[in-house]
């Protein structure tokens, strides 16, 4: 079949600048000419690569708040994604909670990055109460709004999350604990197929100013259960250290009253890639406290030779090697964290390992298996059987 002819491919929304849009990416550059379906799309605030695309949105994109902040179309989602049938042979879904929702004329192929974290994980994904449980302090209040929110939508919203996992033809999960999350959550049995690391040495690399090389490296949206308070406390507590924060979103304004008084924290908002490329080369490790279904920042780090300092929690345990890519602590505890943190400062590294590592999650790899998977459910869809899935060899198995 012509790579692109009969797929469309769905996302959430093109909203932010985050791993699974990363993943959409690829897909994309997988079937190319497929048309991308999505609920928002918001051009300024997600990846350039999203342009080019045929991409095609609900009628809430008509709404610029909306495209803005999407989070405030919470109660509007569900609706607009049954509201938007796709014509296709195979629908690629890219999904956190979303797009599975999707419907289709033909077969449908869900790739999970994690079931819906607000409605399974809302305190993870809330993050903890301030202190005093005030509205004075950063957050405060919109934390409890938005605890409020799903406190009256969740119900229906999951009774909507499982009918639309149950119109999928097969799921497949990015890791580990995610594969075991959607057996819980919706008693789907889904293939693991790590996706790659999407952010790679070879492209151009941009300075940044006023960071000189050696810094830890945080990289992640300014969300709750990211833990990126927890990192600035480590670095806090590590004499020297020097840390640059990647990411936006809506816990800066905590965050920026949090490092007032600590200049040896940057935070450098969004940086385009040219930037980040250059950002990790310099670095001397990544750190990530957060929850994580997928650790991609991590394979991304080994990529440029850097080793990571990461949760012993969720995908990270599918995506790090212990003492030999990065070092693990046990609970998103500063201390914990400090302690990680100058244990991967005082190794040495060998680049050569942490560079072979990532190319174990090689994007052909993930290309290839997306292939194969599209094949199977289009010869079923044709025949009306069931899909005889093609042996994955053993060496692309997970680990």
């Amino acid at each position: 079949m012509a790579v692109g002819d009969g797929v469309a491919l769905a996302h959430d929304y093109a909203t932010q600048r985050g791993g699974a849009e990363r993943v959409a990416l690829v897909m994309a550059d997988a079937f190319p000419g497929a048309p991308l379906y999505t609920t928002l799309y918001h051009p300024e605030g997600t990846f350039p690569e999203f342009g080019p695309l045929d991409v095609r949105t609900s009628p809430l994109d008509r709404v610029g708040v909306l495209r803005r902040h999407h989070r405030l179309a919470l109660p509007l989602l569900a609706p607009a994604v049954r509201a938007t049938p796709i014509e296709a042979d195979v629908l690629l879904a890219s999904s956190t909670g979303w797009a599975h929702g999707f419907p289709t004329t033909g077969r449908k192929v869900v790739y999970c990055h994690a079931p819906a974290r607000w409605l399974y994980q809302s305190d993870r994904y809330l993050g903890p109460a301030r202190q005093g449980g005030s509205g004075n302090a950063p957050g405060g209040a919109q934390r409890r709004l938005a605890a409020a929110a799903l406190g009256l939508l969740a119900p229906a919203l999951r009774a909507w999350d499982r009918r639309a996992a149950g119109t999928a033809d097969r799921y497949l999960a990015n890791s580990t604990v995610t594969a075991r999350a959607i057996r819980e959550v919706y008693g789907i049995e889904a293939e693991i197929v790590p996706p790659p690391p999407a952010m790679l040495p070879g492209g151009p690399e941009t300075p940044v100013d006023g960071v000189e090389p050696g810094f830890l490296l945080c990289v992640a949206r300014l969300l709750p259960y990211k833990n990126v308070d927890v990192v600035v406390e480590a670095v806090r507590r590590t004499p020297g250290a020097r840390l640059v924060v990647v990411g936006d979103g809506p816990e800066r304004a905590a965050l920026e009253h949090r490092v007032r008084d600590l200049p040896r924290v940057v935070l450098a908002g969004r940086v385009d890639d040219a930037r980040l490329r250059w950002l990790y080369r310099n670095s001397a490790a990544l750190v990530a406290a957060s929850y994580e279904d997928y650790g991609l920042s991590p394979l991304e780090a080994a990529a440029f030779g850097r080793p990571s300092v990461v949760l012993r929690d969720g995908g990270y345990l599918d995506t790090v090697r212990d003492g030999v890519t990065g070092e693990f602590f046990d609970a998103p505890d500063p201390d914990l964290v400090a302690e990680a943190a100058e244990r991967a400062l005082a190794r040495t590294w060998d680049p050569t390992v942490l560079t072979a590592h990532a190319d174990d999650f090689a994007a052909e790899r993930f290309v290839e298996r997306l292939h194969r998977v599209v094949r199977e459910e289009r010869a079923a869809g044709r025949s009306g059987e069931l899909p005889r899935p093609e042996p994955v060899p053993t060496e692309r198995r997970p680990r």
